[in-house]
């Protein structure tokens, strides 16, 4: 057990057999992420990249979804366009700026040396594909659910490791659209690694981790960091920072701004069943 557990609000951490577990713990919200959480996940990574007790990660999530997104509650009030000295929203580069600032949080997950595992359960939507997304490896439920559905009206992902994944024609097949894809079929396309019967879930996950346990830290760093130095050379550094300042122009759309209008006059409820309505379950079957 690690006593930096105590430090944290939006995230539970503990360190026990060679493994850090960190689980995003704001189930009330279906784990919707704000930068308070995205601050500590960041913090607690590299605390456990840190800590020679643990040779992997494990981020899972409480409750019965990994992750529904960022918290559009932030959007139930006018986004200030200036806060005295400091940007605000007026301009392209300082919605650029912000994006790339919430990007450097999440980077953690591709930079750290020690590999990370994913435990996705229930719905990994929006800015939960970003989290997993840049994990190392993908282990979810058989009935979980992926896609970004805000790329429908609100804007391009900030983060976008999917072409790495699945290649770039189901890219486009799952971001054009924003559909959903099920775990099963996430496995069969390349988006996960593997997808188990729910029940099974946590224990495929710690079986992994037990095997990761069994490799020296340093070996393990090195394959990982090998690997990902190779998707360097492929551009995907780059692409994530074009892609955190694509979103920032695609929140220029005239869809986002009546999404944003829809928020603030009927609330975020009914402006994400407008956005999600004429597609139905969104669903992709293979």
């Amino acid at each position: 057990m690690n006593d930096a557990k105590s430090r944290f609000e939006y995230i539970l951490y503990d360190v026990a057999n060679g493994r850090a577990r960190i689980t995003l713990n704001r189930p009330d919200k279906r784990n919707a992420l704000n930068e308070e959480l995205l601050t500590e996940l960041h913090d607690a990574l590299w605390e456990a990249d840190e800590d020679n007790r643990v040779h992997s990660v494990i981020l899972a999530a409480a409750g019965p979804d990994f992750s529904s997104g960022y918290d559009l509650q932030r959007y139930d009030r006018p986004v200030p366009l200036q806060v005295e000295h400091r940007r605000g929203r007026v301009k392209f580069d300082d919605d650029a700026w912000h994006q790339e600032r919430i990007q450097r949080l999440r980077m953690a997950l591709f930079d750290m040396h020690k590999p990370v595992i994913a435990e996705v359960q229930g719905r990994c939507l929006a800015g939960g594909t970003d989290l997993a997304l840049l994990c190392d490896m993908i282990i979810c439920a058989e009935d979980a659910s992926f896609g970004f559905p805000p790329a429908r009206s609100q804007g391009s992902l900030p983060s976008n490791m999917w072409l790495y994944n699945v290649g770039p024609q189901w890219s486009k097949r799952l971001l054009l659209t924003g559909d959903l894809i099920g775990g099963s079929d996430a496995a069969t396309i390349g988006l996960v690694l593997q997808a188990v019967p729910a029940d099974q879930l946590s224990t495929e996950v710690e079986a992994l981790a037990d095997r990761l346990a069994l490799i020296d830290p340093d070996l393990l760093s090195a394959n990982k960091r090998i690997v990902n130095i190779g998707l360097e050379l492929m551009g995907a550094r780059t692409l994530q920072r074009m892609a955190a300042e694509m979103d920032a122009r695609g929140h220029l759309a005239d869809s986002r701004s009546a999404f944003n209008k829809t928020v603030l006059e009927k609330g975020v409820k009914e402006a994400v069943k407008q956005r999600d309505g004429p597609f139905g379950d969104g669903r992709i079957k293979l």
